[in-house]
């Protein structure tokens, strides 16, 4: 399954049951060394286009903004001590969360990957 995303850079794909969230790869090149990650609580409820965690590098401090509504079931807590792993392996290893959504087609509405790459190329 292919990731969709936020116009704001994050990106979520559906996991069975669950939607697994993170940054792209082009946004965690554009802010630099990641060196602390905070993510949000298990359990918390997250909504799309708000904040949910916030990415520290060494040239600023964004927040994060979930691109899906749910409850977060699982935080990703090898970022703890290896938060660069946002900048070599953001969709992979360099994941935020895993979510529950609380809608049917929680993808939708979100950009596809090609539009997402036109988007960034603009």
């Amino acid at each position: 399954m292919s990731e969709a995303y936020l116009k704001s850079h994050e990106w979520a794909r559906s996991e069975g049951a669950e939607v697994v969230i993170g940054l792209s790869p082009f946004a965690a090149g554009e802010v630099g060394e990641v060196i602390h990650v905070e993510l949000p609580k298990v359990g918390a409820t997250v909504n799309r286009g708000k904040p949910c965690a916030e990415i520290e590098s060494v040239k600023s401090v964004n927040d994060f903004y979930s691109p899906v509504d749910g409850v977060v079931v699982a935080v990703n807590d090898g970022l703890a001590g290896q938060p660069e792993l946002v900048n070599q392996d953001a969709l992979g290893k360099g994941w935020f969360a895993r979510i529950k959504p609380s809608v049917a087609d929680p993808l939708d509405g979100l950009l596809s990957k090609a539009d997402y790459e036109a988007q960034i190329q603009a």
